[in-house]
């Protein structure tokens, strides 16, 4: 393991993080809040706790491995949900506790989208915009935009990428050199961003309203500006432009860049992963309208089509939006909608959940094990459209589910523990392990009324989801720390 020069990114890397405090500064110094300071001591903090990690070792040099991608990631991942707490704690505005301020941050951090906060209209436009700002960070990951920059500074990625970048097909690149496909999804991710926040100023939000929901929406992060989140516009133009970018979003990404390289929507079509992720929003779209519309959930047929195409979504690509309150809708669409959570985005995106690839080949190799049992004699291959997808990447998916389920029930009897009620313990803790936001039961509005034990488990169940569960869980291997 090289302890000096993993100890010299991290300093490098949180001295460039607290650059991020100063746009929340400048918007404080715009509209006269008066939360300056927050991000003044957020700022120095940060910078100068880098700078005492990094001028030790500044010149330690060395090629990055495996296992010291993984202990990177976990380290900034986990240093820098600390560090994102600070304005929030300092602030006067909110008053938060320490353990409120850390699940704020790594909410936003890991795009989750749930809060504690409420009362969001009232609040400093400085410390809104930065909330917003967490999770754009988070969405493409700052250690892919690292990966970027990191040649320059005399540091490999391709093992922080590895570490970092969503889904089981983790070596595929865009381009030969890694810095080259940090940078070009970062161009992508901006561009998405720009365009999202034009069409909702086009569309009648504010300037303000629209960068900050721009963030969030291409985050798939799910934190608004206001209280009733997107439902506070009450546009149905606003939620086509959200369901449009959160679609696109969900997406992955090097997708959009063979669409735009080749000029042609082919890309999307010709990908078996895009068209069961567009197949599946579909279904969940139709059946939930339908309970709707039978139910007479809503005074008007048209708002239940509205309301379900907005929901699910925004519910299925994790990024928790909100036009109306699903937990009140009726039968067992609040679950449903929870369930297709844990699907969630296509690998490559800045969604959550368990991916739509990985779920495809789960369904598939159960399908190749029943014609096993039918043909013992018989050779079958698990295929991803028409590419044959190798054995070690089928292993890896159930590795991973099998990872998942054990890490999802521990942490559910741990909930249970701290005295939730078994529907808020299932619903706060999917809700948080797929990054999706929104909950049932007592974490329905938010997650204030929650004991402080509950809300630092879910804090970790964010970053477990935000890192897909193997790049923590590794760590606590015996064998991870052996030379």
């Amino acid at each position: 393991m090289h302890y000096a020069v993993i100890a010299r990114i991290l300093g490098i890397l949180l001295m460039l993080f607290s650059i991020t405090h100063l746009p929340p500064l400048l918007i404080d110094l715009h509209f006269g809040d008066d939360t300056w300071r927050s991000f003044i001591w957020a700022f120095v903090i940060t910078l100068c706790t880098g700078a005492v990690i990094w001028f030790p070792v500044r010149a330690a040099r060395g090629e990055l491995r495996v296992r010291d991608g993984y202990l990177i990631t976990a380290l900034f991942w986990t240093v820098l949900g600390f560090f994102s707490a600070i304005p929030f704690l300092v602030s006067d505005k909110p008053a938060m506790s320490a353990t409120d301020a850390l699940f704020e941050a790594f909410s936003g951090l890991s795009t989750t989208g749930a809060t504690v906060l409420s009362g969001l209209d009232d609040l400093p436009h400085s410390i809104l915009y930065y909330r917003q700002q967490l999770q754009w960070l988070g969405g493409m990951g700052i250690v892919v935009l690292a990966v970027a920059v990191m040649p320059m500074l005399g540091i490999g990625g391709m093992q922080l990428y590895r570490a970092e970048m969503p889904g089981p097909l983790k070596e595929n690149k865009l381009s030969a050199r890694i810095a080259d496909t940090a940078k070009t999804l970062w161009l992508i991710y901006c561009g998405l961003t720009v365009l999202c926040a034009l069409a909702y100023w086009i569309a009648g939000m504010s300037l303000f309203d629209a960068v900050g929901h721009s963030f969030a929406t291409i985050a798939i992060g799910g934190f608004s500006t206001h209280d009733a989140s997107i439902g506070y516009f009450d546009s149905a133009l606003i939620e086509a432009i959200c369901i449009f970018f959160m679609v696109a979003s969900g997406m992955n990404f090097a997708l959009h860049f063979l669409a735009l390289r080749s000029r042609s929507l082919k890309a999307y079509l010709r990908d078996a992963e895009c068209t069961a992720y567009l197949k599946l929003l579909a279904a969940v779209f139709t059946i939930t309208t339908l309970i709707l519309m039978i139910y007479s959930h809503h005074e008007h047929p048209l708002d239940s089509v509205r309301y379900a195409a907005f929901q699910v979504v925004s519910v299925f690509t994790t990024t928790g939006f909100g036009v109306d309150d699903f937990s009140l809708w009726p039968s067992f669409l609040p679950f449903l909608l929870l369930y297709t959570a844990f699907i969630g985005a296509c690998a490559g995106s800045t969604g959550g959940g368990m991916k739509v690839m990985r779920t495809m080949l789960v369904v598939r190799q159960g399908q190749r094990e029943i014609q096993r049992l039918l043909h013992p004699n018989g050779v079958f291959g698990v295929k991803m459209g028409r590419r044959k997808v190798p054995d070690r990447v089928v292993e890896s998916v159930w590795g991973f589910c099998a990872m998942y389920m054990v890490t999802f029930f521990g942490l559910m009897l741990l909930l249970l523990g701290t005295g939730l009620d078994p529907i808020t313990a299932f619903s706060s803790l999917a809700s948080c392990m797929n990054n999706l936001g929104p909950a049932l039961g007592e974490a329905t509005a938010n997650y204030a009324s929650l004991p402080d034990s509950a809300k630092g488990l879910l804090s970790v169940a964010m970053i477990l989801g935000r890192l897909e569960v193997f790049s923590l869980v590794v760590l606590l291997s015996p064998g991870f720390w052996r030379y």
